[in-house]
């Protein structure tokens, strides 16, 4: 990167981009208070563990934000959306994050950027930017897009593909118009976007700890699709240039997640008091916060400067800050979890408490594509070789 070209102190994040975090903090905050997100999703205990009810999500709010222009942030404005800067995404998904707002929005901003990077997507852009949702279909039943030999073969019929076989850990598979997927194609694996209700598709429901999402595998039986909606021949090199981005989405939503632990935490601290005093005033209790203060900051940097190496198109730097922001907030959700159930003292595992709402959000979004140890193995492969 020339000394022209060098990303600005701020990360690029400037007033537009503080404009939409910030009216995302108002939105949510008026739509989306905990006792609502309590009804949403955490109502019933036996609804979720024994009648294994789909998650309910709120489409009067989804609507909105789809009026507000959300869901065309990462299209390109050529394709009809916004063209919106990674750092102003990245604010916004950690205001989803620090709601746990359930909903489609991440999972279409994933399949989005895969999209703008695969040579025939373009048609599906200008939909998502309209408000369809779509989500990722890619890995296999071990949770890898990179193996040569996946669990979806795609065979070539007339003009047409023909899919068998099964695409795992779909996130909100449920509230998807279309599914991008990753199929073996002889030698090669190739993009597909297949709406949801496409013959022969069928999705069968996972059972996951997060409430405040579904994921589903995904089925294929002999479904067709037509030549026009086979959006990349290399869906390899899509994923691969689509990745740093996607990675970033996942890491600011784990950010923002964090956070709003490490504040209602923090608030117990200031009010709970034992022997007479708050118990923040305790080193036991006031350290380990500041610890999870410091490694949500860290995390949040990491993040924001991930996305301006994406917006300043540094693609080997872009990839490699990702992964560093992913494996941070991994393991900044992880430890502000264990504290803000350990700090809740009695009632932080209990289900009447909210902790456990952000704490399961939080584990889920810490595995989805490789959690901390992960990113950090493939950090290190990169930088001083295999391992």
């Amino acid at each position: 990167m020339s000394k022209s070209n060098r990303p600005p102190k701020d990360f690029g994040f400037g007033a537009d981009e503080e404009m939409l975090r910030d009216l995302a903090r108002k939105l949510l905050g008026e739509r989306l208070p905990v006792d609502k997100l309590r009804t949403l999703v955490a109502e019933d205990h036996a609804a979720v563990y024994e009648r294994h009810e789909r998650q309910r999500w709120d489409e009067a709010l989804w609507k909105e934000i789809v009026e507000l222009g959300w869901t065309g942030l990462a299209v390109p404005e050529q394709d009809g959306g916004v063209g919106f800067k990674r750092a102003g995404i990245a604010g916004l998904v950690e205001e989803v994050g620090r709601f746990a707002l359930p909903s489609p929005l991440v999972a279409t901003l994933n399949a989005t950027d895969v999209l703008a990077q695969a040579e025939g997507g373009r048609q599906w852009l200008a939909r998502i930017a309209d408000g369809t949702t779509a989500t990722l279909a890619i890995t296999n039943a071990v949770g890898s897009w990179e193996l040569g030999e996946g669990d979806l073969s795609a065979s070539e019929d007339g003009g047409n593909l023909v899919l068998d076989g099964a695409a795992y850990f779909v996130q909100d598979a449920f509230k998807a118009d279309v599914l991008v997927v990753a199929a073996q194609c002889g030698g090669d694996r190739v993009l597909c976007a297949v709406p949801a209700d496409s013959t022969g598709l069928s999705l069968v429901p996972d059972r996951i700890h997060d409430l405040t999402r579904d994921q589903a595998t995904a089925r294929f039986e002999g479904v067709r699709v037509a030549e026009e909606n086979v959006v990349s021949r290399d869906a390899v090199g899509a994923l691969e240039r689509a990745w740093p981005s996607i990675l970033v989405t996942v890491a600011a939503d784990l950010v923002g997640c964090a956070e709003w632990q490490l504040q209602t935490t923090v608030q117990y601290a200031k009010d709970r008091k034992q022997f007479d005093r708050p118990i923040g005033f305790f080193q036991a209790v006031k350290h380990p916060l500041v610890n999870a203060m410091l490694d949500i900051d860290r995390a949040r940097s990491l993040v924001y400067n991930a996305a301006c190496a994406i917006d300043f198109d540094d693609p080997a730097e872009a990839l490699k800050a990702a992964r560093m922001a992913k494996s941070a907030a991994s393991d900044a959700g992880a430890f502000i979890s264990d504290r803000s159930v350990q700090l809740h003292g009695g009632i932080g595992f209990t289900w009447e408490c909210d902790v456990h709402i952000f704490f399961k959000r939080s584990m889920h979004n810490q595995a989805l594509y490789g959690d901390g140890v992960y990113q950090r193995k493939k950090l290190a492969s990169t930088m001083i070789g295999e391992i």
